[in-house]
């Protein structure tokens, strides 16, 4: 899949959402989301890393699972911010991370 179809796809996903839960999807809503997410990924390494309570552990590939589907929801909320502050990500990560 193309990054820019990934995007819209990503966009449309946080659109239904708001729809459904009548959340408005704007910039407040957007970062504050990032940062939930990031926490969650905190968290979820702790969890991975058995630094957490004993009874949140969990089995490696259960815990490494928890950490892709919180990792996919930080790039997801990434997608959604740069959409709503109208940034070209694939070409801001061209220029950042590829070309130099």
């Amino acid at each position: 899949m193309k990054f820019k179809e990934l995007q819209r796809k990503i966009v449309q996903n946080a659109m239904n959402y708001g729809e459904k839960y009548g959340v408005v999807i704007d910039e407040n809503f957007a970062i504050l989301k990032l940062y939930e997410e990031v926490g969650e990924f905190a968290q979820a390494i702790l969890i991975h890393h058995k630094k957490s309570r004993p009874e949140k552990h969990l089995p490696e590939d259960v815990s490494k699972d928890a950490l892709a589907k919180e990792l996919a929801d930080i790039v997801g909320m990434a997608v959604l911010n740069a959409h709503i502050l109208g940034i070209d990500l694939d070409e801001a990560i061209n220029k950042k991370w590829i070309n130099k």
